[in-house]
């Protein structure tokens, strides 16, 4: 059986880093080639609109895919790797909590996960675009992973348990990052015009929604089927 649903589960990821591939480009993906021409003196920039030949000759800028189908590829390969490992612990989340696996109850999954991993951390870091200022690096690594794990323990204690002092404690859980606040940036200032930072961030958030929706409803499907022709043999042993 762990086999199958292995499978299925990686499958899942690879159809959802497909998926997510293409959402991006749609909005996401031009917005950030638009705020890279911000930019100023920034290597990230420069190498991501330059032909190839900065790292060929070793001038010192850190290497960038070049823009079209060589940065493409890239993000497709990204997001293959970040779903199959998304679409693997979501499996592990739904075979733990004993659930029925099927398309819809994979949808709720997939809501939970956008909730988790996406929009909780985007109330206090939202989504960023290129030349615009950001805080310390590892303490945004660390208060997106505090508030992921603060989110998804409140919500497991809300929607699997149940129980009003449950619920009471998932909403403290999920409110504590929040009350701790985010780290904030040294500098605000930025080239890049706040129009273009907020349209980036309804676009990811809405390509996320998206995401996360298809990556639930294609591993919960996936799953069943899986379970289901793992357990046919045994069924039909037990009828004979």
């Amino acid at each position: 059986m762990l086999v199958r649903v292995l499978l299925a589960a990686m499958l899942a990821g690879v159809l959802a880093g497909v998926f997510a591939s293409g959402a991006q480009s749609l909005r996401v993906t031009p917005l950030i080639l638009e705020a890279e021409t911000y930019e100023s003196g920034d290597s990230h920039g420069a190498a991501a609109h330059a032909d190839g030949e900065t790292a060929a000759t070793g001038s010192g800028h850190e290497w960038a895919p070049d823009a079209g189908w060589e940065r493409g590829f890239y993000t497709l390969i990204a997001n293959i790797v970040v779903d199959v490992g998304f679409a693997l612990l979501l499996t592990a989340a739904i075979l733990v909590s004993g659930q029925a696996i099927a398309l819809g109850s994979g949808l709720a999954w997939g809501l939970a996960g956008f909730l988790t991993f996406v929009l909780a951390p985007a109330v206090g870091l939202p989504p960023e675009l290129p030349g615009m200022p950001a805080a310390d690096l590892g303490a945004r690594q660390a208060w997106w992973l505090a508030t992921v794990i603060a989110t998804g323990g409140g919500l497991a204690l809300i929607a699997l348990m149940r129980a009003p002092l449950s619920v009471a404690a998932g909403l403290v859980l999920i409110a504590l990052p929040h009350l701790y606040g985010a780290p904030a940036p040294v500098e605000h200032e930025t080239a890049v015009p706040a129009h273009l930072a907020a349209e980036f961030v309804v676009a990811s958030l809405a390509t996320a929604f998206a995401h996360w929706l298809f990556l639930g409803g294609v591993a919960g499907f996936l799953l069943e089927r899986a379970l289901r022709a793992e357990a046919a043999p045994a069924a039909k042993e037990a009828s004979a």
